[in-house]
């Protein structure tokens, strides 16, 4: 298994030149470094410590910059593990960049969920919803907790019985997500879909589990050209009019 490290940008959408319109997710991932290596002798399992955005020393802990100093780089604000083999061969100290996956790629996603705060049973496990006619006094509560049907229960509640309770903010993971554009210049990955978590949310993009890869998608490019010369066309004039106006003013 292969991954890198993260912030998710936001979303957008591009498209193919069959017309074919893809909602994407822009996530920004500049060069991860190979801070250690687990291996099955020593750890019990195989796997790649990865340091990603550099912190500044005195917002670091002695125990942060010395493992960091051990592979010749700064101190990192983030650290995860990827395991399996995959990567086991990347030097200590060595860079991870987007160009390890390429279009057409199929990932894992992993992420903290946005905060939704304390939410109902309705709207957190998707619970039906009680008779709406009047006098019903049962629309949204959550019904019987203690019996669930059993006379012998003695009014115990079974763990993880469905209740209101704080909603988001958990670790989630979205599979099977498609790669649609892989940029080594700029540092990004454009996945199809959403992925977990706010703008600037950090996430861990892995290969799949289940899926590996598809075909990948030809978009359409824009010549930068013809962009720098409709903003010309629309920027000019305003400045002229705006200059002929100050003069006008001037005079009088």
């Amino acid at each position: 298994m292969k991954g890198i490290l993260g912030r998710k940008i936001g979303m957008t959408q591009v498209f193919t030149e069959d017309g074919v319109l893809i909602p994407v997710t822009v996530v920004e991932a500049t060069p991860n470094i190979v801070l250690q290596k687990k291996t099955v002798d020593n750890d019990g399992y195989e796997a790649v410590q990865l340091g990603f955005e550099d912190v500044k020393e005195q917002r670091a802990t002695k125990a942060i910059k010395g493992h960091a100093a051990k592979v010749s780089t700064g101190p990192k604000k983030f650290a995860r593990e990827i395991r399996g083999n995959e990567m086991m061969d990347l030097d200590l100290g060595s860079e991870v960049k987007v160009s390890i996956f390429e279009a057409g790629d199929i990932v894992d996603v992993t992420g903290t969920s946005k905060g939704k705060g304390f939410m109902g049973t309705v709207v957190r496990n998707n619970a039906k919803i009680g008779p709406k006619s009047h006098g019903s006094g049962h629309h949204r509560h959550i019904g019987s907790l203690a019996t669930g049907g059993i006379t012998s229960r003695k009014g115990k509640i079974d763990k993880g019985t469905v209740m209101a309770g704080q909603e988001g903010g958990y670790k989630t993971t979205n599979q099977n997500l498609e790669i649609i554009k892989v940029d080594e210049v700029q540092n990004y990955l454009l996945i199809k879909g959403n992925v977990p978590g706010p703008k600037k949310g950090l996430v861990i993009v892995k290969s799949a589990v289940k899926k590996t890869k598809t075909d990948a998608k030809t978009l359409v490019s824009y010549a930068q050209e013809v962009v720098e010369e409709a903003v010309e066309e629309v920027e000019v004039p305003v400045v002229e009019e705006v200059a002929s106006e100050a003069s006008d003013a001037k005079e009088e």
